[in-house]
């Protein structure tokens, strides 16, 4: 009786296996692809001279906020240098190699390891510090190169494989998922990237690494991590493989690479400011700053418009804008579509080409020291506030010489109330700014590195 029993029971739980969905059954599997492409992913070290990074030194350190930050930083003045170690993957068999700019940046001497062990010196055909690409070449046939997807095509939700070597572990295989597209990091250079975001495990060593979808197919680089550790914390972000092949034709065309430009300094639109000018959604670019003899003031735009579509593409998010202005080619004519007093209107900017990142920065710290602080700001990020402990305020981008910069006044601040009066965002500290006395200083409080604080910052007029 009892054997009957524990076979009915038996038949029972088989039953009920077989009666799952194959698809609950099925799970991804990844030995034919990773076998499919190692062979093509390579291990690169790059060697420096001793050099400093003044962003990560002494109480400059404490100056940057808890952003986004690539794998490795560079070693403090003085040390002997350590070489750098990286990854990188063939895209012709002839020799090509595409990794990160962050791996190969100033380096001296750069080596590259193949998969089966043999190591050749390699040649920086070009490199865009912009997308964080650089392209090398060694000098070699009949390689074994990766199969290229399209990550237009990828979707959020897909699984995902990195190829790399984390902390020198060569061909160290990691899994999961695409976790958003389109995604935009604080970066000096300028956002031209819209970051794949994944929660596979990437660690320093990865960068320059393959991502590849479950056809074995590369769809985009990994190249950034969101970490307060300075390890893994489920947030990794690659370069989108389609933005990097059209690097990669200018790299080896002329080894630098030409972008779209526009020449306008733009803010979010929130729900407030979106009522405010008659929206029915929170969407668009808002431009808070047209620079002077820039395409955007040659074609006409103007402060206060916000710009919903540009050459066709619609701007949901305003860091959809450079991103798609990066890509358009220079000197081509675009309709701008906008928002101008309630009214929609069409303009047609031709689009510029952009000014290397020296003059963008002297451009634009021209344009925002106008605030009489020469100080450039920004809304904080909603996914900071949390980080940052506020519910207001602007963030300090960049610090130019003038009085906020002679008070003390640092990147990473967050400014929430000057002389008495509550911050919110950076329209109301532009119209607080204006109407300042001069020759008067005034108490501003700040958050810095979670502390509040006050200083007293004097306009000279």
């Amino acid at each position: 009786m009892l054997k009957s029993t524990i076979s009915i029971c038996l038949l029972l739980a088989a039953a009920l296996v077989l009666s799952i969905p194959v698809s609950a059954q099925s799970f991804p599997e990844f030995t034919k692809l990773v076998e499919n492409a190692s062979p093509a992913v390579v291990n690169i070290t790059a060697t420096r001279k001793p050099t400093s990074n003044p962003h990560f030194e002494g109480n400059n350190r404490e100056d940057v906020p808890e952003f986004f930050r690539r794998f490795f930083e560079n070693q403090p003045e003085g040390r002997q240098p350590r070489p750098a170690a990286g990854s990188g993957f063939i895209i012709s068999s002839d020799g090509y190699i595409l990794t990160n700019n962050h791996v190969v940046e100033d380096a001296d001497e750069i080596i590259v390891a193949l998969s089966d062990r043999r190591e050749r010196e390699a040649v920086l055909v070009g490199a865009d510090p912009a997308s964080d690409l650089a392209l090398l070449k060694i000098e070699a046939t009949d390689l074994p190169m990766v199969a290229l997807g399209s990550s237009e095509k990828l979707k959020v939700g897909e699984w995902v494989v990195a190829i790399g070597s984390p902390f020198g572990f060569e061909l160290s295989v990691t899994a999961g998922i695409v976790s958003a597209k389109g995604r935009s990091l604080p970066d000096e250079n300028g956002n031209y990237v819209p970051f794949i975001q994944t929660d596979v495990a990437i660690n320093p060593g990865n960068s320059g690494g393959p991502l590849l979808d479950l056809d074995g197919k590369v769809v985009g680089i990994n190249s950034q991590i969101f970490t307060r550790s300075g390890g893994f914390m489920g947030l990794s972000f690659a370069i989108p493989i389609d933005v990097a092949m059209e690097v990669v034709e200018q790299l080896k065309d002329k080894g630098s690479v030409s972008r779209g430009w526009l020449g306008v300094l733009i803010q979010r639109v929130d729900r407030d400011l979106a009522e405010s000018f008659g929206l029915d959604r929170a969407t668009g670019a808002l431009i808070t700053q047209v620079l002077g003899d820039s395409p955007a003031e040659k074609g006409g735009l103007k402060e206060g418009d916000i710009i919903l579509k540009f050459d066709g593409r619609a701007i949901d998010l305003s860091s959809d804008l450079p991103h798609i202005v990066g890509r358009t080619k220079a000197e081509s004519t675009v309709d701008v579509e906008i928002v101008r007093n309630g009214d929609l209107e069409t303009v047609a900017v031709m689009v510029g080409l952009l000014p290397d990142r020296e003059e963008r920065i002297g451009r634009a710290a021209g344009a925002r020291s106008e605030n009489r602080w020469g100080i450039m700001v920004e809304d904080v990020p909603s996914q900071m506030r949390k980080q940052l402990s506020v519910d207001q305020g602007v963030i300090v981008s960049r610090v130019v010489a003038g009085p906020a910069q002679q008070a003390g006044l640092r990147r990473g601040d967050v400014i929430t109330n000057i002389d008495g009066d509550k911050i919110r965002d950076s329209s109301i500290f532009s119209s607080k700014l204006g109407g300042l006395p001069a020759n008067v200083p005034v108490p501003v409080r700040v958050i810095r590195n979670g502390t509040p604080e006050f200083l007293a910052i004097k306009i000279v007029e």
